[in-house]
């Protein structure tokens, strides 16, 4: 790939670091734990690493609620660690990507602090602050994904201020021309540090209705949750108002000018609206806007060929030139082995799932333990560290059982993770599917991983053709991706039964096994698919 391309059909591998490695045995991972394992992350074949964050934060919401966006905090590390990091990974020929969350900031920022106390101070229109109704109750009706209202009283400035996650993530006013160019001084420091780019978290929470007028309800039946359990009051409205307004694009091309000063960085939104896939494709348009976007629309409960393929048809009908980045599974979802396995932990079900997302028109974000098969992690209510799902418990259990750390040595202390108790426990179950237990077993589910991504290195057909979905049975995914003149033929089979695909319609001039997945065989005119097996196959 090229250097200032590299990002498209790039695999970027999210570490979660809390999760990775502990290098000083206090039980939570950090920056040097992450140096630690760059060379087994290498080993994946991956293109860049996108690490959650890292910066000081008082942590009510893990690293999301930033206090200082231009320092380490010390549970992770030292800016010294960044700096090994980065050079480290760079050798290596891995890009590093950082969360950014310019949305909304710690309540012990010193920007808030100092935003709080008066109506009158340099920053007093830095965050949203409302007068309240008449009779002294919120501004309006608008929600906290995290639960309740999304607005907090401040007694020092008789208003209240908006949050839409935790009341200690104040909102950022980006209608605010002081704030907005602030915010781009915090990213243009990382850029000079040397990052390859940024995650930008909740991309459409920046900009807020001016009018604040209340977002319409929902009716029952056209409640979802993305993001969120369909339980929570946040699947109650239509949010018209308190996000993803039209002023959003303008700050990203803001952003997009900003990066463009310094070639081969890129920008990947998180995107969750009304319809994200919609929003995507806006975000994503022309070159001056995201370099790419992601969505929740596959971290669903939903799993079949025609829900997969209806999603990336939609988005591929709207995005015109904009590039899409598909994820399967993240810090804030259950694990797709479990989600989508629906209980059953089967490694050939998560091999395909890999294989499926590694093939799809577009860039993939890998969440760290993919690569193993992780299923989630049974947590108890006395256990749980997620404020989200200690407030919905026991409707919704919260994040805590995709964030448990990884397991690198099946019989070590704490599963190599750490030599004392970690911040989240691990299943044995994790400990049984650690890295060394696999790196010993060819057709474990990490060893396919390693196979498939470096196949896909020789294939640049899966890396930048383009993707046309053909029609077959229900339990295939079956679609042809094309680059110049080159076509491939590529089948799933979701289902745990064998199935075929009647391919009288091609001329087939090879079949393609070198990928480490269940492979399909042709017989006849047929191929014949083994349950979670795949096909793939040149076109005359």
């Amino acid at each position: 790939m090229g250097q200032v391309t590299w990002w498209r059909g790039g695999i970027i591998y999210q570490v979660y670091p809390r999760s990775l490695m502990d290098s000083n045995d206090d039980g939570v991972g950090d920056l040097q734990g992450i140096i630690a394992k760059l060379d087994y992350i290498s080993s994946l074949n991956v293109d860049a690493i996108w690490i959650s964050p890292f910066f000081t934060s008082p942590m009510k919401d893990f690293g999301y609620d930033i206090s200082d966006y231009r320092d380490i905090d010390p549970m992770f590390g030292t800016m010294a660690d960044f700096d090994e990091l980065i050079t480290k990974a760079h050798n290596l020929n891995i890009k590093i990507i950082i969360d950014q969350v310019l949305s909304h900031t710690s309540d012990q920022h010193a920007w808030f602090e100092q935003s709080r106390q008066n109506r009158t101070n340099p920053k007093a229109d830095w965050y949203v602050w409302a007068d309240p109704k008449e009779d002294g109750s919120a501004p309006n009706n608008w929600l906290a994904i995290f639960g309740g209202c999304a607005w907090e009283w401040e007694p020092r400035r008789q208003q209240y201020y908006l949050h839409n996650f935790l009341k200690s993530q104040p909102d950022l006013n980006f209608h605010c021309d002081d704030l907005r160019q602030a915010v781009l001084d915090n990213v243009e420091f990382w850029l000079k540090k040397g990052v390859d780019g940024f995650r930008l978290d909740a991309i459409t929470f920046c900009y807020h209705d001016e009018q604040l007028r209340d977002n319409p309800a929902k009716p029952k039946d056209q409640r979802q949750g993305r993001g969120f359990s369909e339980d929570n009051p946040y699947a109650y409205q239509y949010h018209y108002y308190n996000n993803t307004r039209h002023q959003t694009v303008g700050f990203i091309e803001e952003l997009r000018a900003l990066i463009d000063r310094y070639p081969g960085a890129v920008t990947l939104g998180e995107v969750s609206s009304e319809d994200s896939l919609a929003t995507m494709a806006e975000y994503t348009q022309g070159d001056e806007r995201l370099h790419m976007a992601y969505s929740f629309e596959l971290l669903t409960d939903d799993f079949s060929a025609a829900y997969i393929r209806q999603t990336v048809e939609e988005l591929e009908a709207s995005i015109g030139d904009g590039w899409p980045c598909w994820a399967i599974g993240n810090h804030d979802v259950q694990r797709v082995a479990t989600r989508w396995g629906k209980g059953e932990s089967n490694p050939d079900l998560v091999k395909m799932l890999n294989g499926m997302l590694f093939s799809l028109r577009g860039s993939v974000c890998s969440y760290q333990g993919e690569e193993l098969g992780l299923t989630e992690a049974p947590i108890e209510f006395e256990q749980l560290q997620d404020p989200f799902g200690i407030a919905f418990w026991p409707m919704f259990k919260g994040r805590d059982g995709c964030r448990t750390p990884m397991p690198w040595f099946k019989d070590a202390v704490q599963a190599g993770f750490s030599k004392v108790a970690p911040w989240l426990p691990i299943p044995l179950a994790h400990a049984e599917k650690a890295v060394d237990v696999q790196e010993s077993m060819p057709e474990s589910t990490l060893n396919s991983y390693r196979r498939f991504l470096a196949w896909r290195k020789q294939q640049p057909i899966l890396i930048s053709g383009d993707i046309h979905f053909v029609d077959a049975n229900d339990a295939i995914l079956a679609f042809e991706r094309q680059l110049a003149e080159q076509k491939m033929l590529v089948l799933f089979n979701f289902s745990d039964q064998n199935t075929s695909f009647n391919c009288d319609e091609y001329q087939l001039s090879a079949e393609l096994n070198e990928h480490g997945l269940l492979a399909g065989k042709l017989v006849g005119n047929t191929i014949e698919l083994p349950p979670f097996g795949c096909y793939f196959a040149n076109i005359k």
